[in-house]
């Protein structure tokens, strides 16, 4: 008797506490291509990822922190830790994060973060310049973009055109997204000094998409499609490929329903019924998944792995990965050495977090 209740208290505390620490099952082990490494634990809910061509790891915890990882070590100082106005409420606080391509040479970073003025809360991007580890605000690109508790969007890249790509959410205020004097519920794009691009769909303005309800996640297939990942209402979460000027529909549809109202773009692939909430994509160049989108969902707690056909303009299968292993995943990202990163996202106060959330994830290629 005393071993089955030894058997059954071990079990629930390895439930518990054993998730993020434990292999993928044996099933999906023989399977795995990718051996799993943790590399970085107990931080707060880091949200996005940049990699250095000299092998640093540069990352944002949504509390206000760039912080870097830097031969296989977590430096204990952050890059930078923001101040007033900075605010981290909600959805909100220090999300996106990229390198310049003269990363070496400039020292610049780009990021996104909310902050407060006058009793509002927006969010806004900005240059930072780093040296020696530390970094400061070089220059604010472009603010005053609507924020709140919810809806923040924050994912920010640079495109194969050398150009700035900045997703933004409704705010909680759906009509925006239709509303083309405001930079919520769009995909923006700017110059790398903040300049508008002479060549976006509307003139003079930074919008290169609308009707976007939380679009949190941005890639390029290597033929520069560009995908898009966005929060569904309820369910009906959406993965699309983003045209300039197109009209991706929120609110007025979602997932694949029609409207007779505007001209909108139909999502590539979408959840239906079920919640991914996804959230960091990323099209994997070399490897096994090569020429594969991958998504971080944090409600469905797993790695979508999305086949398409060679033009990257049709799903041909989506299948599950880490189904329920690590909790929330925020953050995709893939490396030149063929490693691919992940972001757990436990502590952001719709997880389950383990006493070592959060943790950055490296799959490195196993050797069959």
């Amino acid at each position: 008797m005393k071993k089955i209740l030894y058997f059954i208290l071990f079990y629930r505390v390895w439930h518990r506490y054993g998730r993020a620490n434990s292999r993928v099952n044996q099933t999906e082990y023989r399977q795995m291509p990718y051996e799993v490494e943790i590399i970085a634990e107990n931080l707060v809910v880091p949200w996005a990822i940049a990699l250095s061509d000299d092998g640093k790891i540069y990352f944002t915890e949504r509390s206000g922190a760039v912080r870097v990882i830097e031969d296989g070590k977590l430096r204990p100082q952050p890059v930078i830790t923001f101040g007033p106005p900075f605010v981290s409420q909600g959805e909100g606080g220090l999300m996106g994060i990229v390198l310049d391509p003269n990363y070496s040479q400039n020292r610049y970073m780009y990021v996104m973060h909310s902050y407060e003025d006058e009793g509002e809360i927006y969010n806004r991007v900005v240059r930072l310049v780093e040296r020696d580890n530390e970094a400061f605000v070089d220059r604010i690109l472009l603010d005053r973009i609507p924020g709140g508790q919810i809806h923040n969007g924050g994912r920010i890249k640079i495109g194969p055109d050398q150009k700035l790509y900045i997703t933004t959410g409704d705010a909680g205020n759906p009509m925006l997204a239709q509303d083309l004097a405001s930079t919520a519920g769009k995909i923006l794009r700017i110059e790398l000094d903040g300049s508008i691009p002479e060549d976006n769909p509307f003139t003079n303005s930074p919008v290169y998409s609308l009707g976007h309800r939380n679009p949190q996640g941005l890639a390029w297939h290597s033929n520069n499609i560009l995908y898009a990942s966005e929060h569904g209402q309820s369910a009906h979460d959406e993965i699309n490929i983003i045209k300039p000027g197109a009209n991706y529909g929120w609110p007025l549809v979602q997932g694949d329903e029609d409207t007779s109202e505007v001209n909108i773009e139909k999502p590539l692939l979408h959840s239906g019924e079920e919640t991914w909430a996804p959230s960091g994509i990323a099209f994997i160049n070399q490897g096994p998944w090569q020429d594969q989108l991958l998504v971080a969902a944090l409600r469905g707690e797993q790695v979508l792995v999305v086949s398409l056909n060679e033009e990257g303009t049709r799903v041909e299968q989506s299948e599950s990965r880490f189904k329920n292993e690590y909790g929330r995943l925020r953050e995709v990202i893939g490396a030149d050495d063929g490693s691919i990163y992940l972001t757990t996202n436990n502590r952001d106060g719709r997880g389950n977090p383990d006493p070592t959330d959060d943790k950055i994830i490296r799959l490195v290629l196993r050797n069959i």
